[in-house]
C-alpha cells in the first residue's frame, strides 16, 4: 500500500501587504524586489513593520503593474506623464518607468505617426541634433542646444561659445560634445549647468586653429573630424570616451597643390560595431561635379581597410547599418537610393561600381541635383530617407540566401529592397526635412525654416 506525503502547509511568509493612501494591496516579496535593491519597494519587502505609504494609490496600482509584468496597463494613457514619472522617483522606479516607455525594441517603423512637437526658443532653426538610446534629446539651433530629458517633459536651454553648432553628440543624458565649421575646438558640455567642462584641439603642422567637421562615438571612443582654420590639413582624432585623452590619430593629411581627394575633410563618422571598424565619408563639389570618398579605418592599425571612391554619382548621404551588413547612400544626382553589401566591399577596386540602384534609376535631366539635402538613415532593420518633405522607408525582402559550390554563401546574390508606406498620409510632406534621428521607441525629425522638433511614434500602448 502506497503511502502519501502529507501537503506542506500553505504559507503565507512571501505575501506582502502595503498600505498606499489608505487603500492596501497585496504582492509578493519577489515582485517588489524588481524595485532594485535600493528602492523604497525592496526595503519594505523586507520590514516586519507597518508598510504604510503616503502616496497616490492610484499611481502605485500602474507601478505595482509595471514590475508584476514589466509594462505598463493600456489605461495608463489616462494619465498624466509628468505625475507618474515624479511617483516612479519616489519609490526608485524611474529606470524601469524609462524602459517601458522608450525601449529602442517598441520603434514600429510602419507605424510611425507624427505624434507631437516640440518648440525651440528664438528664431534659429535646428543645425544638429542627438540623441541617447532610451530618448533624451540634444538640439542645437544659432548658439544655443536645448536638452529634453527622455520623456520630452522637461527642457533647458543654454548658450554655447559658437556662433552656430554644427555638429552635436550626447555623450551622456547630461553631458554633449559640440563643435562648429567657423570657430576653433571641440567642447565638451555640461547641459545641466551650462559649462564647458572641457576643450579639445587638433594641433596641426601650420599652428592655426581647428575647426570640427563630424563627431562620433563607440562604446569605448570619440571620433572627431578636424580641419585647420586654412583648410590647408584635416585629421581624425581618436579619444578615449571616458577620460577624453587622445588614443590615436588617423586619416591625417597635410595638402599641397591640387590633391583634391586630400582636401576633403570626414563630414559624417559612424561606428561599425559588428566589424570594430569607423565609416568616415566626406564630399566635395568642383567644376566637374561632386566626388567624394568612404574610407573605413581600423583604430588601431591606423590602416583604411576599406574604401570608396565617388564620382559618378556621389553621395548626398550616407549610412551604414550592422543589422544589415550594408552600406546605403542617397545619389546627389539622382536622388535614388543605393546600397552595397558590406561583405562585397574586399573586392571593390577604383574601376568598379559597387552600388545597386534600389530606386527607378531615373536619368539626370539639365545637371539638377535631385539628391541635393537629403538624409539617409538607418535604424534596425530599416532605411529611412528623406526626399524634400517626405520619408522613404525601405526595408529588406528576406528570401533566402544562394550558395556556392563550397556550400558557403554567395555574396554576389543581389538582395531585394523594398519601399514601404510610413504612417499617416496626411502626415506627409511639407518643408525640407534637414534632419532625421532615432532615439527610445521614436524618430525626430526637423525642417527647413522651422523652429519645432517633431516627434513621430508607433501606436504602441501607453504615452
Amino acid at each position: 500500500m502506497q503511502c502519501l506525503k502529507p501537503e506542506p502547509e500553505l504559507t503565507t511568509t512571501n505575501v506582502v501587504t502595503i498600505n498606499v493612501g489608505g487603500e492596501n494591496f497585496q504582492t509578493t516579496k519577489q515582485t517588489l524586489t524588481q524595485a532594485g535593491p535600493n528602492s523604497l519597494l525592496s526595503q519594505l519587502a523586507e520590514t516586519t513593520s507597518d508598510r504604510f505609504v503616503d502616496r497616490d494609490p492610484v499611481y502605485f496600482s500602474l507601478l505595482l503593474s509595471l514590475l508584476r509584468t514589466g509594462a505598463l496597463p493600456s489605461k495608463v494613457k489616462d494619465f498624466d506623464l509628468r505625475d507618474l514619472i515624479e511617483e516612479s522617483r519616489y519609490y526608485g522606479l524611474e529606470s524601469l518607468l524609462t524602459n517601458s516607455l522608450t525601449n529602442p525594441s517598441q520603434l514600429d517603423a510602419f507605424a510611425l505617426q507624427k505624434s507631437s512637437i516640440l518648440p525651440l526658443n528664438g528664431r534659429d532653426s535646428p543645425s544638429a541634433v542627438a540623441t541617447t538610446p532610451f530618448g533624451s534629446l540634444h538640439v542645437s539651433h544659432g548658439s544655443k542646444i536645448t536638452s529634453f530629458d527622455w520623456s520630452l517633459t522637461r527642457k533647458s536651454t543654454i548658450l554655447t561659445q559658437f556662433p552656430a553648432v554644427d555638429s552635436l553628440l550626447a555623450v551622456s543624458p547630461n553631458t554633449a560634445a559640440a563643435g562648429a565649421t567657423d570657430f576653433s575646438g571641440l567642447q565638451i558640455l555640461d547641459l545641466q549647468n551650462g559649462s564647458i567642462k572641457q576643450t579639445l584641439n587638433w594641433e596641426n603642422a601650420t599652428r592655426s586653429g581647428s575647426t570640427v567637421q563630424a563627431i562620433g562615438s563607440s562604446g569605448e571612443f570619440l571620433f572627431t573630424s578636424f580641419e585647420s582654420s586654412r583648410r590647408n590639413s584635416n585629421s581624425i582624432m581618436v579619444y578615449d570616451l571616458n577620460t577624453l585623452n587622445p588614443v590615436t590619430e588617423i586619416g591625417h593629411n597635410e595638402i599641397f597643390g591640387a590633391d583634391i581627394d586630400s582636401a576633403i575633410p570626414a563630414t559624417k563618422l559612424r561606428w561599425v560595431s559588428r566589424y570594430g571598424l569607423v565609416m568616415a565619408s566626406g564630399s566635395h563639389s568642383g567644376l566637374s561635379g561632386v566626388s567624394g570618398n568612404i574610407r573605413f579605418w581600423d583604430i588601431r592599425s591606423g590602416n583604411v581597410v576599406f574604401e570608396l571612391k565617388e564620382k559618378i554619382d556621389c553621395f548626398s548621404d550616407i549610412c551604414v547599418s550592422d543589422n544589415l551588413n550594408a552600406v546605403f547612400k542617397v545619389g546627389v544626382n539622382s536622388g535614388e537610393v543605393f546600397y552595397t553589401d558590406f561583405r562585397s566591399l574586399s573586392s571593390v577596386n577604383d574601376n568598379s561600381n559597387p552600388w545597386i540602384c534600389l530606386g527607378d534609376k531615373r536619368k539626370v535631366i539639365n545637371g539638377k541635383k535631385e539628391g541635393f539635402g537629403c538624409k539617409i538613415e538607418n535604424h534596425g532593420n530599416q532605411v529611412f530617407c528623406s526626399k524634400g518633405g517626405d520619408i522613404e522607408l525601405w526595408s529588406e525582402v528576406v528570401m533566402g540566401s544562394a550558395k556556392t559550390s563550397n556550400g558557403s554563401e554567395d555574396q554576389s546574390t543581389k538582395r531585394d529592397f523594398k519601399k514601404n508606406m510610413m504612417g499617416r498620409v496626411k502626415d506627409m510632406g511639407g518643408s525640407r526635412i534637414t534632419n532625421l534621428a532615432f532615439g527610445g521607441n521614436k524618430m525626430f525629425v526637423t525642417r527647413k525654416d522651422q523652429q519645432v522638433i517633431e516627434i513621430w511614434q508607433g501606436s504602441a500602448r501607453g504615452f
